[in-house]
């Protein structure tokens, strides 16, 4: 298990969600292969900006249908949103759990409709 990010302030405003202030987000080896099983070209092109994504995402959201903490990052040299979503754990710990690709069309609906907020 590695740390990898931490949630910050205007995450926590902006989401209105009561966690404490840079809680640690850590990348569990049950987390990686899920991410290499379910989206492993996306994985291997994007693993090393795990942390940037979480440090500094364009946009930010909360899924309430599985309570996570959802980080999208657009990529423009590759004109690609990559998603990551943290969830908490049952010990209370909050884990990368996913990351997968967003279409462009899909990004702008979720803005529209409130789901994603810009940080940018």
């Amino acid at each position: 298990m590695k740390q990898v990010g931490r949630i910050h302030r205007d995450v926590l405003k902006i989401l209105n969600i009561d966690i404490k202030v840079d809680t640690p987000i850590y990348l569990g080896e049950s987390n990686i292969n899920h991410m290499k099983n379910k989206h492993l070209d996306v994985y291997e092109k994007y693993k090393d900006n795990i942390e940037e994504i979480l440090s500094e995402p364009d946009y930010i959201g909360l899924n309430n249908s599985n309570n996570s903490i959802e980080y999208v990052k657009e990529f423009n040299t590759n004109n690609e949103y990559v998603k990551i979503a943290v969830r908490i754990s049952m010990g209370e710990k909050y884990y990368v759990r996913t990351m997968y690709l967003l279409n462009s069309k899909r990004v702008f609906n979720f803005i529209n409709k409130g789901c994603l907020k810009s940080l940018t």
